[in-house]
């Protein structure tokens, strides 16, 4: 049995692995000519890294970066609206919170999967669903599974859904950035301001991620990122006006939020199968892009006879509801009225006093999910 995985992001090099262990012949097709390091930092919950674990990646992604100490959402001020901790994490779940660079994780499942399953430089022009034929710059491929994992403006989605919306804009824009460790002290965090919201993390002793975001017309042009962000944030609490002023403003990244508001009829078609942002992009207020994506391709790799009615019954629902969850955080940490803004924090405040695992437990059947086993 054959598969071709179109896209050698987290999710398509995640699927290479999955169905290759599961015994397919796998060649992932990715259209750069090499596997540059972009992007910045993300983050890996529980669901996933059992995911990664079955991969036997698991433990060497735990060593990259962990949660330290209190963790949660701050107002502007520092004042914490909740939190909760590395120790509570392992206790609900079993396992922790991973923080780290994007590049890094690809590096590790591009070693995974082998260079031997990877074609770089590789453009697809064209998939035939109801063949399993993948056509390219340099010819056709032709394959009893052919995975999208073509990101998400996907080609792929659009020729097999012509009549769906497709992504639609959550109207906010994003900046992300890496910068050196300032020399204080850094607390994995998220601060909602009106409309703002601000997260840092330590990578490890010397790196810092950070990202903001922001309501703001699609396509807005800013001449200086860095000022951008020192105008909105540079007045919040430490140690974010320090990060700012570390920050490089020609590496700063920065790209508008999108997500899918109507799902799928579908995450398959033919013999073609959808997967991470090609079938369900979401925004990363959850911090489950990668790690849905993985869900995704670990799914897929236990369905050893290529059955995607199947797998579409198994992620279609659960990863709408995923989106549909990110979003909902997003419009709320969108509110700009004074009154609006002071009633949520007062709300997440007084929830957190009641049930102090909220941030956690909010988060509960996502972080449970346990991947399918032979």
């Amino acid at each position: 049995m054959k598969a071709v995985v179109i896209g050698a992001g987290i999710g398509g090099l995640t699927a290479g692995i999955a169905l290759g262990r599961a015994g397919w012949q796998v060649e992932v097709l990715e259209q750069a000519r090499e596997l540059e390091p972009v992007g910045s930092g993300l983050v890996l919950a529980s669901n996933a890294l059992r995911a990664l674990d079955i991969l036997g990646l698991g433990d060497r992604v735990r060593r990259l970066s962990r949660l330290e100490g209190r963790a949660g959402l701050r107002r502007p001020d520092g004042r914490w609206l909740t939190h909760t901790t590395e120790d509570r994490v392992q206790e609900l779940y079993g396992d922790s919170i991973v923080v780290l660079l994007r590049a890094t994780l690809v590096d590790l499942l591009a070693d995974a999967l082998g260079a031997d399953r990877l074609r770089l430089g590789t453009a697809v022009t064209g998939v035939d669903a109801a063949r399993g034929v993948v056509r390219t710059g340099s010819g056709e491929l032709t394959a009893d599974l052919v995975v999208a994992a073509d990101g998400i403006h996907s080609p792929v989605r659009t020729a097999l859904f012509p009549g769906h919306p497709g992504p639609s804009y959550a109207g906010v824009t994003a900046w992300r950035g890496l910068v050196r460790r300032p020399d204080l002290p850094i607390r994995s965090s998220e601060s909602w301001g009106r409309g703002t919201v601000f997260g840092i993390h330590a990578l490890d002793d010397d790196l810092v991620y950070y990202y903001a975001t922001d309501r703001s017309p699609a396509g807005a042009v800013h001449l200086d990122e860095r000022a951008e962000l020192l105008r909105r944030f540079g007045d919040w609490h430490d140690p974010i006006p320090a990060v700012l002023e570390a920050a490089d403003a020609g590496r700063i990244l920065r790209n508008d939020l999108y997500y899918l508001r109507t799902p799928l009829p579908a995450m398959h078609v033919g013999r073609v199968a959808l997967l991470g942002d090609a079938a369900h992009p979401m925004t990363p207020n959850l911090g489950q892009g990668a790690g849905q994506a993985i869900e995704d391709a670990m799914v897929l790799g236990h369905l050893a006879d290529g059955d995607l009615s199947a797998y579409t019954a198994a992620r279609l629902e659960r990863t709408a509801e995923v989106v549909r969850r990110s979003m909902q955080v997003c419009r709320i940490t969108a509110l700009r009225n004074p009154v609006a803004v002071a009633v949520r924090d007062q709300a997440l405040s007084l929830a957190t006093r009641l049930r102090p695992d909220l941030m956690l437990r909010s988060m509960d059947e996502i972080l449970r999910w346990r991947p399918p086993t032979r």
